[in-house]
């Protein structure tokens, strides 16, 4: 029976320090892929920063996506699921953000927007995770399409009194600067229930790696949750598999023991 095993991108898939899959899991994710099972991509960037899997999708070893923590699912070229977020809740994050004199990147289907940039956006998007292409916008020019996602740059402490205001969002923190608002019900581990309905498998048939605050969610849900060594103590604790981190081999190690003996 084939299973579908959904990979988290940062930390998991790819190193902080090289910004590269390493190639034992490119090639561990061969052999599965070869014996049948189901590659999918889950997580909180959008399709148009997903800027470091090129070996994999060269390969065709990628079967679809879950973006935006949920937002966004896709299987192939087709798109399976999608919410955006209410546009009472954008606007309402413009005005805190304006109040607050914090930067906010607000993400649409195919593009996103810097609102109020900062340095701290430059520093981890750019450094941290290796993304460039960082345009701003106003508000009148993030209105103009439904937004998907939305990651303001506030600590945990102000997050409570900043997400009381939105009414029909939630919050998936995976860093200490920024945290991922979707609208409400879009998850990492919807994302999968959404695929695995439209593959015809059943729950028991997923595995779901990660390392973040954001895969805490899909670790729980799946069959087979695994958090990588580079995980924090908290995501460990919702796994039942822990394996090395992802600059030792970490994924390839895991997909071996759970898929390739």
């Amino acid at each position: 029976m084939p299973k579908a095993i959904f990979l988290d991108i940062d930390g998991t898939l790819v190193s902080f320090k090289t910004h590269s899959v390493p190639t034992s899991a490119i090639e561990a994710l061969e052999e599965v892929h070869r014996r049948g099972h189901y590659i999918f991509i889950a997580t909180g960037r959008p399709m148009c920063i997903i800027n470091n899997l090129q070996p994999l999708q060269a390969r065709g070893l990628i079967d679809g996506y879950i973006t935006m923590n949920g937002a966004c699912c896709t299987i192939g070229d087709a798109l399976i699921y999608s919410q955006p977020i209410p546009a009472a809740d954008v606007r309402q994050m413009g005005r805190m953000m304006d109040e607050r004199q914090l930067p906010c990147i607000f993400v649409g289907q195919n593009r996103l927007f810097v609102y109020r940039h900062a340095p701290i956006v430059d520093t981890i998007f750019r450094d941290h995770l290796n993304v460039s292409h960082l345009p701003s916008g106003t508000m009148a020019e993030i209105l103009s399409e439904p937004i998907y996602q939305m990651t303001p740059f506030f600590t945990p402490a102000e997050e409570p009194s900043i997400m009381s205001r939105l009414e029909e969002c939630q919050s998936a923190r995976w860093h200490e600067a920024f945290t991922d608002i979707t609208a409400r019900g879009c998850t990492k581990q919807q994302g999968i229930a959404h695929v695995i309905a439209r593959l015809g498998l059943r729950r028991e048939a997923t595995i779901a790696i990660g390392d973040g605050g954001n895969d805490v969610g899909m670790i729980s849900y799946a069959h087979v949750g695994v958090a990588m060594g580079n995980a924090s103590a908290a995501v460990k604790s919702h796994a039942s598999h822990v394996t090395s981190s992802v600059d030792d081999d970490g994924l390839a190690q895991a997909l071996q023991c759970l898929l390739l003996q």
